[in-house]
């Protein structure tokens, strides 16, 4: 089970308006908090991606971003992206990119998520206490599953972010 850690409550322009529980942020969809998403995309193009514990408060045992947590008070963004890809990949002195921050409100929570994209083959040490498993998928066999019911419904909506911002980025 995940511990009652304090997030911090943030406007949509991600200023601090207070703190609350992680218990309370997850079933208050009025508290907005903070949370980062890593892509982590190999060499040949695939995306990693993570399963979710089967204990996680929300969405257990679906396919997620490659790396994704919550900012601990006072943290920057870039810090919680190299902290969480640290404890949930293993990995380390990443050259992260700024993708694009965005607001993902269910009837259970409300984030305000900053995405980063990073290249890198690993090695990965996948933390079994973080995340249940880890596999790469090609951009067509994520596209074939959408819809499926594998993916969590906010990584969905990610990836339709992120091949939009491939687009009108050129790449």
């Amino acid at each position: 089970m995940q511990s009652d850690e304090k997030f911090e409550i943030v406007d949509e322009g991600g200023n601090v308006t207070g703190t609350a529980l992680r218990s309370e942020c997850h079933r208050n969809p009025q508290l907005l908090h903070r949370a980062v998403h890593v892509l982590v995309i190999t060499g040949t193009g695939e995306l990693v991606l993570q399963l979710r514990r089967p204990d996680k408060d929300i969405q257990p045992d679906k396919w997620d971003s490659s790396v994704g947590g919550h900012i601990q008070p006072g943290e920057s963004v870039e810090a919680a992206a190299r902290r969480e890809a640290t404890e949930e990949l293993g990995l380390s002195d990443l050259a992260l990119e700024l993708l694009y921050t965005y607001v993902w409100r269910t009837d259970r929570e409300s984030e305000l998520i900053t995405t980063y994209r990073v290249q890198s083959d690993g090695p990965f040490t996948p933390q079994p206490e973080e995340l249940a498993d880890l596999r790469r998928w090609s951009p067509a066999v994520i596209e074939g599953a959408i819809g499926s019911g594998v993916f969590t419904p906010n990584f969905e909506h990610e990836w339709q972010m992120y091949c939009n911002y491939c687009s009108a980025a050129g790449g």
